[in-house]
This record gives structure tokens, C-alpha cells and sequence, in this order.
């Protein structure tokens, strides 16, 4: 810092909270990357659908049917698909003219400035890594299950979150606080009460390791993850499908009604319902975008880009709405409050199919694990992009000589999510991501039309249609969906902002690479 800007620190403030990157210095950039550039359309596209499929469908699918939405729960997936091809679409357009790592933080930096990066930064990490952490929580509770079927029986008190009240012991027998009437402990029952989440923990630290290893390794691997959860999926549409139309009189009246009637709660079904749930299933949505992290990596990013954003959220959007008409055929969605629906409707169609039950349970561990890889993936490249940038220390950007990835990096967000999954909780924190991503859609789409304004001139791979409708309804869309959540949430979410705040004024407004150049 020069001696004039050392004299004047409001001056350098509010300097370094507007200065940019030049959009050319973005794109050479990417000529300059170290990364491996090996991913293709089919990887991009496989990468998306591995981070959209997950927790949403398997776990918080019954959740949101049983308590808000009903068999409309179709609606609410739709609602909240639509809401993400706004952002999509503005997504592919960015993608298209930025190529590079870090997603909408490097969109942020190169239009509305370094103070709007770092807050899009932020976000990122709710989307991102607090994420990670979420889903993480919901891979433990199928493999629980499953580890179950097979006789293996971890402590409970080492399967959720710490200090969480998670059942109770009668007679030997562990009895989950899901099925306390009026949560009240049992007649001679003794509570159980979390102290971390193992498995957990454990799924988070292993795949630390293979991205560690190299993303052409965590790609290929995260290809047939993908294959196996996608095969599932469309196999319960098959077979519950036919089994719903060779017996329509059976499983038509759990359609009656299709949005039940509001009980007067806010957000208790009817349509106020239907949207509370669109909040809750938009979690499963969460990381179609992180395609777009990998801009540094992509063969062709122009045109590979919209190919895989677009592409896996509309495979994804198609398989979830079957999904959950399916599931709500088989099963009456006041019985649906369970953390395994998919495996809930299975059992409902005999003894004959407990082998689909056990698939499920794998197809849904299968699914987690590629949503997990994908999220710390989509991090490390968020961090790496802001280190290179100054923001945050250096050694976020530290390459390894021989895997070529930023190993560091990787390991501290490992470190970090590992944690988190073992000692929080899995809905405060699913509210919280997507709280924190709708913020961050809402971002990129007002990007959109900024750099439409500013600079027309750009080659544009792909471009919004309806430009400047489409975006702008993009914004009210992921603001809508945002207060739908609770209050307490919201709070907290003002409350890691400042934080975040305070940090960039601390730190990252003094050590930015562009605010030394131009010092």
C-alpha cells in the first residue's frame, strides 16, 4: 500500500470495495491456470447431475410432502426447478463469457466489484460447504440403515447430531425420538443423547482424500456413482409405476387431495404449503451450478458450460417430479414423514420386492457420496480462486507438484466439513444453504443484466433469451423463496453475513492482489 492510500483509509476502503478484475484479465487467466483442462460435456454433465441427485429425493422428499405440500409436492419441485433455470440460464451465459474457477465469485469480481465478490464468496460457502456438511448427515442416516439390515449396529449416540436428544433405550432396544408419542420418552425408557456423527465424519475425510488425488480420478469415479443412483431412481419410477397402473382404484385416493387444505399455520399445505416445501426441496437442486467452478478445467468451457448446467438440471427436474408422483401414489403422504420415503414406498409393495428395498438404500448411499464429492469439489475452487485473488491466504492456491490439484485447500475444507457433519444439525442447516444460495442466485442473475448494460461488446458462447425478463424474474423468484423460511433462520444468516463483513475489512480489503497493483 503507497503512503497516499496509507494517509487516507476511507479512500482505500471504499476504493477496494469497488475495484474490478477487467473481464480480459479474467479470460487470460484461464490461459495461465495450472489445472488439468480434461473434462468434457458428458463429465460436466455427469458432475451436475452428481450434485443435483441426493439428499433432496431421498431424504427431505417426505418431509416436505408430509408437513407442507402433500401429493403437491410435484408443484413445489417444479417451482423450485423453475426458479434454478433462471439462475441456469444466467449461469451459462457467465460460464460462456468467464471460463474460469470459482463460479459466481470470479462473476462477481469482474462486474460489480471486489465487496460484492466477497460476499458472493460467502454465500458460496453456505452453498457449498455447509452443504457438504448437510448431505453428509443424510448419507450417515442410509448407511445406518443399511449397515443395520446386515447386522452391524453402530452406538446411536455415535449416528447424530452432538447434544441432540435422538431416542431412547427400552428394554435393549433403541427407539428413535421420531416415534415418541407427543416426544415423550417411553414408559422406563432411557434417553440417548448425540455425541458425533461417525459415519458422518468418515464419508466426509474419504472423499478429502480422493479429491486430493486428482479431479480426472474424482470424475471418473464420480461417473459410475452417478450411473448406479440414476439407474435406481428410474428403475422405483418403473416399478412402482406399473404397480400403481395395475391397480389405479387402489393408490388414486392417496391423490385426494392433491394440496390439502391449510390448517392455518403459515406454511401448513395449501398453497402458502406448496411454497414452504418449494424452500425445503430447492436443497435438492443446490449444485447443478457447480459445473461452473469447473471452468478451468473444461476442454471446450464455451460450449461445454450451458451444455452441462442446462443439461443436468433438466434430466434432474424430469426424474424428480416422477419421482415424487410415484411416491406419493404408493404411499399417502401423511405417512411420509420418515428419513427413507423411497424406501418407505418399496416396502409398500410387498415382501416380493426386498431386494428394490436394499438397492434403494445403495442407490441413495450412492447418491449422497457423488452429492458430497461435488460440493467440497465446487469449494476448493471457490477458495483457490480467492486466494489467487488475495483475499484469503495463499496457501489456498498451494497446487501439488503431482496431482495438480490444490491440495491444502482440499484438506482444510475436508477438515471443515467433516466437523460440521458430525455435530450439527441436518435441518437447521439445509434451511441455512438454501437461504444462502438463493442469495447468491439472486447475484448472478442481477450480474447478467449488469454486464449486459456495461459491456454488450463480449462474445457471448450462450445468452439469456427474454433478456432482460427472464433474469430479472430470476431475482423475485430466489427473493420469494427466501422469506418462506423461518425467522430464526434468516437471523443467523444476517448474523454470518456481518461476520463475513468484518473479515473482508480486516483482512481481504488489504492483502487484494488487485488493490496492490493498483496501489
Amino acid at each position: 500500500m503507497d503512503q497516499k492510500n496509507a494517509a487516507k483509509p476511507g479512500a482505500s476502503l471504499a476504493g477496494g470495495m469497488m475495484r474490478r478484475k477487467s473481464i480480459e484479465q479474467v479470460q487470460a487467466e484461464y490461459g495461465t491456470s495450472e489445472l488439468k483442462r480434461t473434462l468434457g460435456p458428458i463429465n460436466l454433465i455427469f458432475l451436475g447431475i452428481g450434485c443435483i441427485i441426493g439428499a433432496g429425493i431421498f431424504v427431505r422428499t417426505g418431509n416436505a410432502a408430509a408437513l407442507h405440500a402433500g401429493p403437491g409436492v410435484m408443484l413445489s419441485f417444479l417451482v423450485a426447478g423453475l426458479v434454478c433455470a433462471f439462475a441456469g440460464l444466467c449461469y451459462a451465459e457467465l460460464a460462456s463469457v468467464l471460463p474460469v474457477s470459482g463460479s459466481a465469485y470470479t462473476y462477481s469480481y469482474a462486474t460489480l466489484g471486489e465487496f460484492a465478490a466477497w460476499i458472493m464468496g460467502a454465500l458460496l460457502l453456505l452453498e457449498y460447504g455447509l452443504a457438504a456438511s448437510v448431505v453428509a448427515v443424510g448419507w450417515s442416516g442410509y448407511a445406518v440403515s443399511l449397515m443395520h439390515d446386515f447386522g452391524i449396529n453402530i452406538p446411536p449416540e455415535y449416528t447424530g447430531p452432538a447434544g441432540h436428544l435422538l431416542g431412547a433405550m427400552v428394554n435393549g432396544e433403541f427407539v428413535p425420538a421420531t416415534t415418541f408419542v407427543n416426544g415423550e420418552l417411553p414408559a422406563g425408557g432411557a434417553a440417548v443423547t448425540g455425541v458425533f456423527n461417525l459415519p458422518a465424519l468418515a464419508v466426509s475425510l474419504t472423499l478429502m482424500l480422493i479429491l486430493v488425488v486428482g479431479v480426472s480420478e474424482s470424475a471418473n469415479f464420480n461417473n459410475v456413482i452417478v450411473l448406479i443412483k440414476v439407474a435406481v431412481i428410474v428403475a422405483f419410477i418403473a416399478i412402482g409405476g406399473m404397480a400403481i397402473l395395475g391397480d389405479i382404484p387402489k393408490y388414486a385416493p392417496n391423490w385426494d387431495p392433491f394440496i390439502p387444505e391449510p390448517t392455518g399455520e403459515q406454511g401448513e399445505y395449501g398453497i402458502g404449503g406448496v411454497l414452504r416445501a418449494a424452500s425445503i426441496v430447492f436443497f435438492a437442486y443446490i449444485g447443478f451450478e457447480a459445473v461452473s467452478t469447473a471452468g478451468q478445467e473444461a476442454k471446450n468451457p464455451k460450449r461445454d458450460m450451458p451444455i452441462g448446467i442446462l443439461g443436468s438440471l433438466i434430466i434432474c427436474t424430469i426424474l424428480y417430479m416422477l419421482t415424487a408422483a410415484v411416491l406419493t401414489l404408493l404411499v399417502n403422504y401423511t405417512e411420509l414423514n420418515t428419513p427413507a420415503p423411497v424406501a418407505e414406498a418399496v416396502n409398500r409393495l410387498g415382501p416380493e420386492y426386498g431386494w428394490f428395498k436394499m438397492a434403494v438404500k445403495i442407490g441413495a448411499i450412492a447418491g449422497l457420496t457423488s452429492v458430497i464429492l461435488v460440493l467440497m469439489y465446487g469449494q476448493t475452487r471457490v477458495f483457490y480462486a480467492m486466494a489467487r485473488d488475495g483475499l484469503i491466504p495463499g496457501l489456498f492456491a498451494s497446487v501439488h507438484k503431482g496431482f495438480k490439484t490444490p491440495w491444502i485447500n482440499t484438506l482444510i475444507v475436508g477438515a471443515l466439513v467433516s466437523i460440521a457433519a458430525a455435530v450439527f444439525d441436518i435441518n437447521t442447516l439445509g434451511d441455512l444453504t438454501s437461504v444462502g444460495t438463493l442469495a447468491a442466485f439472486a447475484i448472478v442473475c442481477f450480474t447478467v443484466i449488469y454486464l449486459r448494460r456495461t459491456r454488450p461488446d463480449l462474445e457471448r458462447g450462450f445468452t439469456v433469451p427474454l433478456f432482460p425478463v427472464l433474469p430479472a424474474i430470476g431475482i423475485l423468484s430466489c427473493l420469494g423463496l427466501i422469506f418462506t423460511v423461518e425467522q430464526r433462520v434468516l437471523s443467523f444468516f444476517g448474523y454470518f453475513l456481518a461476520g463475513a463483513i468484518a473479515v473482508y475489512f480486516v483482512y481481504g480489503v488489504w492483502n487484494s492482489k488487485l488493490g496492490r497493483a493498483k496501489a
